[in-house]
């Protein structure tokens, strides 16, 4: 009698890292995506309205973006794939769509609507978001939580950008800012 179990496990296996590497790709297509229709907003910008905005000192040059972003969204797409692979919660998972809609807002905001003002305030609330889901996805798989520090950072670093373009541009004072916030 021959045993079938090798070939079983074989199948089994053949099965299941086609499942694990179709959540690598979608989680990634997903992240990817999201980039890509915040594209839709910021390219007809860029050009006319964003070439002639005031900008700071420590303004990147416009070439820096593109290839931060699709790394940071790659990032993103491999953490949620990692959270995904190992079970992770429904409230993980709904707090890293609310920053992915915060990040396409935010674009929407600041290129589609030109409102630096607008895309501020959503970049705190999207910043708050990456940061809530860095603490979850940690607590599921600390990998993922990790792979996220570069883009709370650059998110920091485009929070400290978009605020001095705000003030350079809309003739907003830090003392009138304050004014508003406090």
């Amino acid at each position: 009698m021959q045993n079938t179990t090798p070939n079983n496990n074989n199948k089994q296996d053949k099965d299941s890292s086609i499942v694990i590497a179709a959540k690598l790709v979608i989680s990634i297509v997903i992240c990817q995506l999201a980039g890509l229709v915040g594209v839709v907003f910021t390219m007809p910008a860029l050009d006319g309205w964003y070439k002639n905005l005031k900008k700071p000192f420590f303004a990147p040059p416009d070439w820096v973006f593109s290839p931060v972003w699709v790394i940071l969204f790659l990032l993103m797409g491999v953490s949620l794939f990692l959270v995904w692979k190992k079970g992770g919660n429904g409230e993980a998972k709904i707090i890293f769509s609310t920053q992915l809609i915060l990040n396409i807002l935010w674009s929407a905001f600041f290129f589609g609507i030109k409102s630096p003002g607008l895309a501020f305030i959503d970049l705190f609330f999207l910043w708050f978001a990456i940061l809530c889901t860095i603490i979850l996805f940690y607590r599921i798989f600390k990998l993922a939580g990790l792979l996220l520090i570069p883009y709370i950072l650059w998110v920091s670093f485009a929070g400290i950008l978009n605020f001095t373009i705000w003030m350079l541009n809309e003739g907003v004072s830090l003392a009138d800012f304050l004014k508003f916030v406090i």
